[in-house]
């Protein structure tokens, strides 16, 4: 009577370890890319409220406001990873808000350092790629 082993050889098991490292290597790298793009696009779009809202507010009042409580917003993005700040230049009459990073896989990521919006609704951007692709900071 022959008796059949049961289970994995060495070979086979090291085999797909390896496959699965290969795997891992590509998708994390492309999933990390996949968060911060989604996180420009949830500070953009934060901006693109605000700048909303800021123009209403000197509709209302007749000035523009630093405080995003008279805006009915908050200061960072619903994820967290952006922080957003409102700089108003009363003898101009004008504004910009900025979204800096602070969280998450865009903290510490040179390619877009911040992203901007004036009251002209100019959009820019700082950083290793905002500098000469602002688009690709606003996520388009």
């Amino acid at each position: 009577m022959i008796k059949k082993q049961r289970g994995f050889t060495l070979i086979e098991l090291m085999i797909a370890v390896a496959i699965v490292g290969i795997l891992a290597a590509i998708a994390l790298p492309n999933y990390t890319e996949y968060v911060k793009r989604a996180s420009r696009a949830e500070a953009a779009a934060a901006l693109l409220d605000a700048a909303n809202k800021e123009e209403q507010y000197f509709v209302d009042n007749r000035e523009y406001t630093e405080k995003f409580t008279d805006l009915g917003l908050q200061d960072k993005t619903e994820n967290g990873h952006f922080e957003l700040s409102i700089d108003v230049d009363d003898d101009d009459n004008t504004f910009t808000i900025t979204a800096k990073p602070v969280a998450g896989p865009v903290k510490g990521d040179g390619d877009c350092k911040q992203i901007t919006i004036t009251d002209t609704g100019y959009k820019g951007a700082t950083g290793t790629k905002g500098n000469s692709d602002v688009e690709y900071c606003w996520g388009r």
